[in-house]
C-alpha cells in the first residue's frame, strides 16, 4: 500500500532542501522569506548564534506605501528595498537568500529583486 504525500510533507521537505545548503553568519546572514495570505516577511538570521539579525513585514512600509503598491509582488518588492536599507544600517552587506519552500517567482523574486536594487548583495 503506498502512502499519498501531501502538499503540506511535499512543501516541509523542500523547506529542508534549501535550508540544507543555505546557512548565514554574522558577515552573511539568511535571508529568509516568508509569505501568508496577506503579508510578506523578511528576516536576517545568523545561523551560527542562532539569533534573528533584524525582521521586515510589509506592515512596517508607510501607509503611503501600502496605498501604492496594491499588487502582493509590488508591495513585496517595497519590503526588499525596506529589508536592504535597515540591513545597511546595521553594517550588513551581503546575505545569503532562502527562499524557504517557495519558488523562486511571484512576491518572493519581488523581495529578493528590491533587496538587489537596496544594495544588499546575494
Amino acid at each position: 500500500m503506498s502512502h499519498r504525500v501531501s502538499g503540506e510533507e511535499r512543501a516541509q521537505a523542500r523547506r529542508r532542501r534549501v535550508r540544507a545548503r543555505v546557512i548565514g553568519t554574522a558577515e552573511r546572514p539568511r535571508m529568509s522569506v516568508f509569505r501568508s495570505l496577506k503579508h510578506v516577511s523578511v528576516q536576517l538570521i545568523d545561523d551560527t548564534a542562532s539569533r534573528t539579525l533584524l525582521g521586515v513585514s510589509d506592515r512596517h512600509l508607510p501607509k503611503a506605501a501600502h496605498a501604492r503598491h496594491r499588487s502582493g509582488a509590488e508591495r513585496a518588492k517595497a519590503v526588499g528595498t525596506l529589508v536592504a536599507e535597515r540591513a545597511r544600517e546595521k553594517g550588513i552587506s551581503a546575505v545569503v537568500f532562502d527562499r524557504g519552500r517557495y519558488a523562486y517567482a511571484g512576491q518572493v523574486k519581488a523581495v529578493a529583486e528590491g533587496a538587489r536594487e537596496g544594495g544588499l548583495v546575494f
